[in-house]
């Protein structure tokens, strides 16, 4: 296959572009939505209305839900 010859970088943007065509089309307000709940978010964590969870707490939640 001739893509495999291609140098790392172009091969990940051919990817990229393959796997953007099977996604379908993009819903409209979707980024704006997305904008805006992280937005609130961000504001919930800095005023202190959300506490924020450590990285490790969440593997080991994730693996003791995992392996029951």
């Amino acid at each position: 296959m001739e893509a495999m010859e291609l140098p790392p970088e172009s091969r990940a943007a051919l990817a990229a572009s393959l796997l953007e065509t099977l996604e379908g089309p993009e819903d409209e307000g979707v980024e704006e939505s997305w904008n805006a709940t992280i937005q609130r978010r961000m504001a919930e964590v800095e005023s202190g209305q959300v506490q924020t969870v450590p990285w490790s707490e969440v593997q080991m939640r994730v693996r003791r839900h995992l392996t029951r």
